[in-house]
This record gives structure tokens, C-alpha cells and sequence, in this order.
């Protein structure tokens, strides 16, 4: 068994799907940094640090798919919330019927 191997494909797919994980969460709600971390932990096994989240949101921001801006809390600490643009939700959308395609491909190569 070559678990090197394995591991390095997990990392890989991991990097390759994080983005269209958290554009699905942002789907229905504004989240920021610390809840979207929570967010991705509570539907997938996928762990994820503060140092890939916000490179990756800030792509994200950069591309058009999402927008961010300070909320003040009581606390005295503003917080950076996160949320789909309308372009994003058309991104999402094209890349979900894509996933569902290669997913419907991968499941009869490993039946």
C-alpha cells in the first residue's frame, strides 16, 4: 500500500474542491472567518486553517464571487463577513453541474 501516495492525492483534492466548498456554504448565508471554518468542519472532514482560508477568500474576492465588509461587534473587534455576489451564485451553479457529472462518471468507475 502506498499511503504517500494517498496522502498527497487527498491533499490535492482537498485543494481542489476547498473553493467549491465554501462557495456552497456561502450559498444561503453571510458567514465570517471563524464561522466559515466551523461551517466546513460541520459538513465535510475537511480541516482547515486560518492561513488557507483567507488567501483563498481573498482570491475568491478578487475573482468576483464573493464580497466581504466589516461588521462592528460589542465586543470592540470588527468582524469580516463574507457573501455570495450574484456572480458567485452562477459560478456555484456551473460548478455543481459539473461536479454532478464527474460524480455520476466517477461512481460507475468504481462500482
Amino acid at each position: 500500500m502506498n499511503s504517500e501516495f494517498v496522502q498527497k492525492w487527498q491533499s490535492q483534492v482537498k485543494k481542489g474542491t476547498l473553493a467549491f466548498i465554501l462557495l456552497n456554504v456561502l450559498r444561503d448565508n453571510e458567514f465570517y472567518g471563524y464561522e466559515l471554518i466551523e461551517q466546513v468542519k460541520k459538513y465535510t472532514t475537511i480541516e482547515i486553517a486560518e492561513g488557507t482560508l483567507y488567501p483563498l477568500m481573498n482570491r475568491l474576492k478578487k475573482e468576483g464571487l464573493v464580497t466581504s465588509k466589516w461588521v462592528e461587534q460589542e465586543s470592540g473587534i470588527p468582524r469580516k463577513y463574507y457573501q455570495l455576489t450574484a456572480i458567485g451564485v452562477e459560478t456555484l451553479d456551473e460548478m455543481i453541474e459539473y461536479w454532478q457529472s464527474l460524480e455520476t462518471s466517477i461512481k460507475k468507475l468504481t462500482k
